[in-house]
């Protein structure tokens, strides 16, 4: 690690104020170009230390770049990883207030489940559909804090990879009777369809970026406990939206979950 504990703390309270005050900032590497994986990960913890101690629960976890394409273009090698606070959870079919947000995008996702835990290291998809309860649509709102979307993958680590809010909805299927990697789904905003893909987009098979979150937590003694909702990736590029959209995320086989902007 590269920063010291009081610059960590400063950085989360930092990152947190501007999520909870719709404020945008300018990345945090700009003034912190030598920190590393350890120190962005080290403040989103932090940021997960403050919320839990105003008596926020952390009902989740979430994927980000999950797409090997873009994982080459960015230089690494695995996924970036964030938590979902239980504040972030949309009622499908509700309204999410932008004047609460600074720039929202929606992804559609597969979003998992599970009935046991997951640990690693040597977590693979096969242990990951074991332990899973169910799958289910999701659509995730993610709104980074940085000024017009302009970061690098530490400062997005830093700020729970821009987690923000989600919604669950359509209906429940068995991870083990569904084919994730062809699994189709069509995200709608305003009735047209906008972006299209299938479950392989993420690291060939969803399932794939759960193992590797249970691989990375087990490095640090940490498991997924059963229950926790995991939302996998990104199946699609990530669609800007305003007050007066409505968005709409069609999953094959497992029906639709929608949410307006207001």
């Amino acid at each position: 690690m590269k920063l010291d504990r009081a610059t960590i703390e400063k950085l989360a309270a930092h990152l947190e104020t501007c999520e909870l005050e719709a404020k945008d900032t300018p990345k945090i590497t700009d003034d912190h170009p030598d920190m590393d994986w350890d120190d962005a990960y080290a403040i989103q913890d932090e940021i997960r230390r403050r919320k839990l101690a105003r008596g926020a629960r952390i009902v989740g976890l979430k994927a980000g770049l999950t797409s090997h394409a873009k994982m080459k273009q960015m230089g690494v090698d695995t996924p970036v990883f964030g938590f979902l606070a239980d504040y972030f959870d949309v009622p499908e079919g509700s309204e999410v207030d932008t004047a609460k947000l600074i720039h929202p995008k929606v992804e559609p996702e597969i979003a998992f489940v599970t009935k046991a835990p997951l640990k690693g290291p040597g977590c693979h998809i096969g242990a990951v559909l074991a332990a899973t309860d169910f799958v289910i649509p999701a659509i995730e709102i993610i709104d980074s804090r940085y000024r017009d979307f302009k970061f690098d993958l530490k400062s997005v680590v830093a700020d729970n990879c821009s987690s923000s809010r989600f919604v669950v909805g359509g209906r429940m299927g068995d991870a083990a009777e569904l084919d994730l990697r062809t699994l189709g789904v069509v995200l709608e905003k305003n009735g047209q369809p906008v972006a299209f893909g299938a479950g392989a987009a993420v690291l060939g098979h969803p399932a794939a970026a759960v193992a590797m979150l249970a691989n990375m937590l087990g490095e640090k003694g940490e498991e997924i406990p059963a229950g926790t909702l995991i939302l996998s990736g990104g199946i699609t590029e990530a669609v800007a939206v305003e007050a007066g959209d409505a968005v709409t995320l069609r999953v094959q086989g497992l029906g639709s979950v929608s949410v307006r902007f207001k």
